[in-house]
């Protein structure tokens, strides 16, 4: 089954009653994960950096990365009651890390086993080994990246998963990790990579869904998708083109203050994308092109026989103009037409009687 992604993200507005009722939609929408994204502000932009557009634009509000992120951390207190409450509900608690402060405390404090690693930091390498590292398996986005830092970024998660705690990383290490057997190896049963298109929301014409499968094919690994984009449409059609996991972006309401609301999904949407995504999994079957089930008691009906198109005497010559192809297809296949034409009938045949020769 495709795994799916609700992503919180900073949704929550900072508020601790919101994260909750993200839980609760995301639960109730029949996602697998819901993620959050956990970070402190001063560790993750220097005070000088600006919002990117679309922040600004879905803000209304133009001020530093730093103002607009401080209003948007969640205490470690909260982290442990969402994750308790996670639990309780049956549905996977996520979170991603943006300084390794952060992924200590997702790993060490609460146990995490998966991470997600953001497009925004697939070139931070320190930050990549660290996530490595931890040994956990990892979801990686590849928004904005080419293919060679991508192949870079699995080089240093090779390395960080297969060489020792004490081996200084170098960019050598990292390439010689990728090449290895032992490094494949770690990739192939750890890393799903995920195409991207970092922007909200992603015009549609930027999209490129085709890359998902060119990121399947150049490295090897299970590939997903984590959508930007507005609607539904998008990450069913990355299921249909074979995704084994979507992340997608949800809010209680689009309408809300803060950066990434206006390119979420409502909950109503985010379960009709559950629901369309599990339909589709059902949908797509095996490679086997046989009869089903279903269609087996309808061949007789759909189909056809050979027929008597008028009345036919017993050895009259079998025509042309004599036969006919109608249903049901109970009778003589179409196929043996031209072996009867020319031979004698073997018996009377009134018209539209199943010939029976």
């Amino acid at each position: 089954m495709t795994l799916i992604i609700a992503e919180a993200g900073v949704n929550h507005n900072g508020q601790e009653k919101l994260a909750f009722a993200l839980v609760d939609a995301a639960h109730k929408a029949g996602a697998d994960i819901v993620k959050f994204q956990t970070f402190k502000a001063k560790n993750l932009v220097t005070e000088e950096a600006k919002q990117a557009e679309y922040q600004v634009t879905n803000t209304k509000k133009q001020e530093s990365q730093l103002a607009m992120l401080s209003r948007l951390e969640l205490s470690y207190e909260i982290h442990h009651d969402l994750v308790k409450y996670c639990n309780s509900l049956g549905i996977e608690f996520l979170s991603t890390a943006f300084d390794l402060e952060s992924l200590d405390f997702l790993v060490n404090d609460l146990g995490l086993i998966r991470l997600k690693l953001p497009s925004g930091e697939l070139t931070n390498a320190p930050l990549v080994l660290a996530h490595a590292r931890t040994g956990c398996d990892l979801i990686i986005s590849t928004g904005m990246a080419t293919l060679s830092e991508i192949e870079a970024a699995l080089g240093v998660i090779a390395f960080g998963y297969t060489a020792a705690q004490d081996e200084k990383p170098s960019m050598l290490g990292f390439q010689e990790a990728y090449a290895s057997e032992a490094g494949q190896k770690a990739l192939k049963e750890k890393v799903t990579i995920l195409h991207c298109t970092t922007e909200y929301p992603a015009p549609m014409a930027e999209i490129n869904l085709r890359a998902m499968d060119t990121l399947g094919r150049a490295f090897d690994l299970a590939a997903g998708y984590s959508d930007h984009s507005e609607g539904i449409t998008i990450p069913i059609a990355a299921v249909a083109r074979g995704a084994v996991l979507i992340e997608k972006h949800f809010t209680l309401d689009k309408s809300m203050e803060g950066p990434d609301h206006k390119a979420s999904l409502e909950p109503q949407e985010l379960g009709a994308m559950v629901k369309a995504i599990r339909q589709i999994e059902v949908a797509l079957g095996s490679n086997v092109k046989t009869p089903t089930e279903s269609e087996v008691k309808n061949k007789s009906v759909a189909r056809k026989s050979l027929v008597a198109a008028v009345d036919i005497q017993e050895g009259e010559e079998l025509t042309e103009s004599n036969l006919t192809i109608k249903r049901p297809g109970t009778g003589l296949s179409p196929y043996r037409y031209w072996e009867l034409v020319g031979s004698k009938a073997s018996k009377v045949y009134k018209a539209g009687e199943l010939i029976l020769e």
